[in-house]
């Protein structure tokens, strides 16, 4: 199986920065969710859809690491 390299390009890091202050905003929400829910089996499926955007979030992350803190987050309210 090929391994596709990551696209790292102006346009794919603003993409992906728009990708992941989606995936933060979801995250919020499924937390809130969560937090009335109180069914155990539904309880883990949001904690493992949780887990896995974080997941995606820190392969974003490390495919562009020069970009600030601040700018991750800026504009998710």
């Amino acid at each position: 199986m090929d391994i596709k390299e990551e696209d790292t390009s102006e346009e794919s890091k603003k993409n992906h920065l728009t990708y992941y202050r989606s995936l933060t905003k979801v995250i919020t929400q499924i937390q809130d969710e969560r937090k009335q829910e109180s069914e155990p089996a539904i309880i883990t499926h949001l904690d493992n859809r949780i887990k896995a955007m974080e997941k995606d979030k820190k392969r974003i992350r490390d495919m562009f690491p020069d970009i600030k803190e601040e700018e991750w987050d800026d504009n998710t309210n």
